[in-house]
């Protein structure tokens, strides 16, 4: 973030998507990881029935507002693989700031169903979460009402945005490969893949570890899963997509290379 705030030269759509997303990633393991980490060091792992719902909340706010980025990145990718000379043009700041408020106002939105719907369930115990965070699923299991409903919220619209997203991620994909197909040189094919070689890999860990935790039914073996599962979303994503996106971008690397010889 500091590297793309210091260097005009960043100023770009790209980058624009990945200050959100390198904000969202902090915020994102924010939620989970210090309470975990908490939890991990003491015998008593408590916590107040409101922070549960707060977290439920920011963890689906954050995670559904990043879905929703990563399907703007990848409409922002054909674009610059299409249409080179006019992607200034047509990913001009309106639109990517409209895209990104966008993410922002659909994940919290998601995040409001879940969290109102859980919050006026009747909790009459046990009161164990099987969980190292409060999610959704393992929420719902400890309510003594019935929670079909509740469920069918989960699948139908975590699901339907995940698989939507996924959708059209897919589809500019395979737009972006029809635009390579007619790229000539093997040198230019390689410049462009390269350009969303780092997006790709982070979206598939992202969806994969998601669909497989939200769209299926819920058991006490898929909980166990679930967690596994939730490890990768939550806390090892967020922290490879700055080092995915680093290591592979060159304009980074630079930009990185002139911070710290003008501060030397």
């Amino acid at each position: 973030m500091i590297i793309t705030i210091s260097n005009r030269a960043l100023y770009t759509p790209m980058y624009f998507f990945l200050y959100n997303l390198a904000f969202l990633d902090i915020c994102y393991s924010s939620v989970v990881v210090p309470k975990m980490l908490t939890d991990l060091m003491s015998q008593k792992k408590m916590i107040p029935f409101y922070a549960c719902i707060m977290q439920l909340h920011f963890f689906h706010f954050l995670g559904s507002t990043e879905v929703g980025l990563f399907t703007f990145m990848s409409y922002d990718r054909y674009v610059a693989i299409s249409h080179p000379l006019r992607y200034s043009t047509i990913m001009s700041y309106k639109v990517c700031f409209g895209f990104a408020s966008c993410s922002w106002i659909i994940g919290f939105f998601h995040a409001l169903v879940h969290s109102v719907m859980t919050s006026r369930l009747t909790f009459c115990g046990p009161n164990i979460v099987r969980h190292f965070f409060c999610d959704v699923k393992p929420v719902l299991n400890l309510a003594s009402t019935d929670v079909s409903l509740n469920f069918k919220l989960l699948a139908g619209i975590t699901g339907t945005l995940a698989i939507t997203s996924l959708m059209l991620t897919v589809l500019s994909y395979i737009f972006i490969s029809k635009c390579l197909s007619k790229i000539k040189t093997s040198q230019g094919r390689k410049r462009a893949l390269s350009t969303c070689s780092g997006h790709f890999t982070v979206v598939t860990l992202q969806y994969g570890t998601s669909i497989f935790t939200y769209v299926r039914p819920s058991t006490n073996d898929s909980l166990d899963r679930d967690r596994a599962a939730a490890i990768m979303f939550s806390v090892i994503t967020p922290a490879l997509n700055p080092i995915i996106y680093t290591l592979r971008n060159s304009d980074i690397k630079n930009a990185f290379k002139k911070l710290l010889k003008r501060y030397h």
